[in-house]
């Protein structure tokens, strides 16, 4: 996994002494002067490691990318089948606490 600005990983701070985490329920980048690497290589990166659920917080203009559907496309590059923009006025859902609706604006700084 490369460097993010958070993760969440599923289970306990004890089923991790012996190994370190591998992948992650949802990975959130802060978007600033590398948005263009959190949608282009990041993504791509993220969507060959599994991770579900991308999202790209744009604190800018109060809207969060939310990347899922991590699918193979052809010779070997991976992408985001779906990808929705939400405004600071509504909420996302991650996809591993499908009944915590988190405001975008709670989100942004």
């Amino acid at each position: 996994m490369t460097s993010c600005d958070l993760a969440i990983v599923r289970g306990t701070p004890r089923d991790r002494r012996a190994q370190h985490p591998t992948t992650a329920a949802l990975v959130v980048e802060i978007a600033d002067s590398s948005v263009r690497l959190g949608r282009g290589l990041e993504a791509r990166v993220h969507a060959r490691a599994g991770i579900a659920d991308y999202w790209i917080v744009h604190p800018a203009d109060g809207t969060v990318e939310v990347y899922r559907d991590p699918a193979r496309e052809r010779r070997r590059r991976w992408r985001y089948r779906a990808v929705s923009v939400v405004p600071a006025g509504e909420r996302v859902i991650p996809l591993a606490a499908p009944f915590s609706a988190i405001p975008v604006a709670d989100l942004l700084p």
